[in-house]
């Protein structure tokens, strides 16, 4: 076999010379994102469970435990994602409870572009759907975990809460796999100048830079919209879907995730 060209011969991705299958290993390696000591791992989980919980509709509960949330992203180690966070918080921390309910509910349920149900993007309302929900479904109990059955399992503030407990690698692949229809979910709530998107913005700051084809179809997905046909969900047995821009009662999916504080002994990490 003969030997590779050195970096001198051209640009990596640039050079004939190169092997295709080198030059994709290497980018992979490149975007590879380096090993979280034991502490980044809690931080980043700590983040993860925070993004879940804001995301969350906000009922009386979740507006009482403002002073709570800020501390404890007070509390984070300085990064992008931690900035994110604090300047989501300066907003959702002035509004009235009203006006936080009637923003989630144009934001999340009356948009298509920024439905919180993740396998929309990727199969619309088809049949394609109902298996992806039900293979989710089968992962997290695979893993031992159980959502309540207050929300489907695409959505994401139920898919950040799995990241969290399950970890960096196969806890966050179903985050990975809906890349696309975060950045378009991020990209919508930019455009609304809605201040959720900076909750996106540190979701998307945590993972690998998007691809030049993830962009493609993102800017296709925007364009064109996800499949559809007129068969409906029937393959998730049981499932009380309604689709995105169809709104749901607030009461009909209630809050089911633990909030993400510690204890009063402890105090905020």
């Amino acid at each position: 076999m003969s030997p590779l060209p050195s970096p001198s011969a051209g640009r990596l991705g640039g050079s004939p010379s190169l092997p295709a299958i080198v030059r994709t290993r290497l980018r992979a390696a490149a975007r590879r994102p380096s090993r979280l000591t034991p502490e980044e791992i809690l931080d980043r989980a700590l983040v993860l469970r925070l993004l879940s919980l804001l995301l969350q509709y906000p009922d009386a509960e979740l507006a009482a435990a403002r002073p709570t949330v800020v501390a404890t992203v007070g509390a984070l180690p300085p990064s992008p994602a931690a900035g994110e966070l604090a300047a989501f918080l300066d907003w959702f921390t002035e509004q009235e409870p009203e006006a936080l309910e009637r923003h989630y509910v144009e934001m999340f349920d009356l948009r298509r572009k920024s439905s919180l149900y993740l396998t929309y993007y990727l199969h619309g309302d088809t049949r394609r759907r109902g298996m992806a929900l039900l293979t989710l479904a089968q992962r997290y109990r695979a893993a031992g975990w159980e959502t309540g059955g207050g929300e489907l399992p695409d959505h994401l503030p139920v898919v950040l809460e799995f990241a969290a407990l399950s970890g960096p690698g196969p806890g966050e692949a179903p985050l990975r796999q809906h890349r696309r229809g975060l950045e378009l979910i991020h990209h919508a709530l930019g455009d609304a100048d809605s201040p959720y998107r900076h909750l996106l913005a540190a979701l998307i700051g945590l993972m690998p830079p998007a691809t030049e084809a993830d962009l493609a179809a993102v800017a296709e997905l925007a364009a064109e919209g996800p499949p559809n046909e007129d068969v409906g969900l029937d393959p998730y047995a049981g499932g009380s879907f309604a689709p995105p821009g169809t709104f749901v009662p607030p009461e009909q999916a209630p809050p089911t995730l633990v909030p993400p504080f510690p204890s009063s002994t402890d105090g905020p990490r």
